[in-house]
């Protein structure tokens, strides 16, 4: 109770800080209005007393009030930022404020969520017998190579619903502690689950669109390896790759590869949307202290890898501090370049040239 109204608090103060004309976009005063409803639904419990068991049954209802209401904050944000986009088009400065922002703002509703998700779990008694080491929505001994196979058997079903077929998953994996154990650390499986699946989706869908014409798909790769210090995921597909110099755009909530979804439009490729998945999917990985990171071959094909702590003891919180540093991020205008990147197009002397 002490530790939601700092987080709910310190993203208000940073989304006052974006444009004027993005903050006017009716799908971001929504979301405004949510935060500030929420704030002060929690603030209403702090001078209650947390021995009065009809309190914490209160309080617990008003959590999953809150994250209801939440639930879809990512798609009306990214409909605010399409609002902006059409009204008023992009302009390097506000790109990248709005990039840091919205980096900031969705590890914020990360963090938030799971202080929601482990408070509701716990209070409310519900365990699941089928994970006695669950702890909320904490396992301590998270099986990986069953949320691998769960993630990709979830988006091969989807793929098959939509192109009528999906490749196959190949999966080695390299214990380095104990070479015959499973693979278990203590980590937030639907975390785990939400990345995976992501990374499925976008090899399925790139493996099909570019063996469109082929009798056998190339199968999906997975090397899951743990050491001593981190546990890592790569993810490797034959779906053609991407440029070097859209590698960075992959990770933008500027750019999408897909159509753009509409609102309420239930008829939409499932493997496609708003173009926000790798992005959030990164913000997941670095919450605990770890990382995604794309590597791509234009011609063959990409590979993703998620590295993830080992140890539970370095597994902790990583969260946006709203400070000074902070605040500079959205007064600093781009600079210039400082590195020089010749022309393709040779230059025309000719307006240098002086008369004969």
């Amino acid at each position: 109770i002490q530790e939601l109204p700092v987080r709910l608090s310190n993203i208000m103060k940073e989304l006052n800080l974006l444009p004027d004309r993005l903050l006017t976009t009716p799908s971001v005063q929504l979301v405004q209005r949510w935060y500030i409803q929420s704030f002060m639904e929690i603030l209403d419990f702090l001078d209650k007393s947390p021995d009065d068991h009809s309190v914490l049954d209160s309080f617990v209802e008003s959590l999953e009030t809150i994250r209801n209401r939440h639930n879809d904050v990512v798609p009306t944000m990214a409909q605010g930022v399409i609002e902006y986009k059409d009204a008023f088009g992009q302009d390097p400065v506000t790109s990248q404020n709005i990039q840091y922002f919205l980096d900031r703002f969705y590890m914020s509703r990360i963090s938030i969520r799971m202080l929601i998700n482990q408070h509701t779990l716990i209070f409310n008694g519900n365990t699941n017998p089928a994970h006695p080491n669950t702890i909320g929505c904490i396992d301590s001994l998270c099986d990986v190579t069953e949320v691998i196979r769960d993630a990709f058997e979830s988006a091969k079903m989807l793929c098959e619903q939509y192109y009528l077929g999906a490749p196959e998953l190949e999966l080695r994996e390299m214990n380095c502690k104990q070479i015959r154990d499973p693979i278990q650390i203590s980590y937030v499986p639907s975390h785990l689950y939400h990345m995976l699946f992501e990374l499925f989706k976008n090899a399925m869908r790139a493996t099909i669109e570019t063996n469109e014409f082929s009798n056998n798909l190339p199968p999906i790769r997975v090397m899951l390896a743990l050491g001593g210090e981190d546990l890592s995921i790569k993810v490797m597909d034959r779906g053609g790759g991407v440029p070097l110099r859209k590698i960075e755009t992959l990770f933008s909530y500027m750019y999408s590869t897909a159509p753009r979804p509409d609102f309420g439009d239930n008829q939409r490729a499932p493997l496609a949307g708003f173009g926000y998945g790798l992005p959030i999917s990164r913000l997941y990985a670095r919450y605990f202290q770890g990382d995604l990171q794309l590597y791509s071959m234009e011609g063959h094909g990409t590979d993703a890898v998620i590295h993830m702590k080992a140890l539970s003891t370095d597994s902790v919180e990583r969260l946006p501090v709203f400070n000074k540093t902070a605040l500079k991020h959205y007064k600093v205008n781009l600079e210039a370049d400082d590195w020089c990147v010749p022309s393709k197009e040779p230059l025309d002397l000719a307006i240098y040239r002086v008369a004969k």
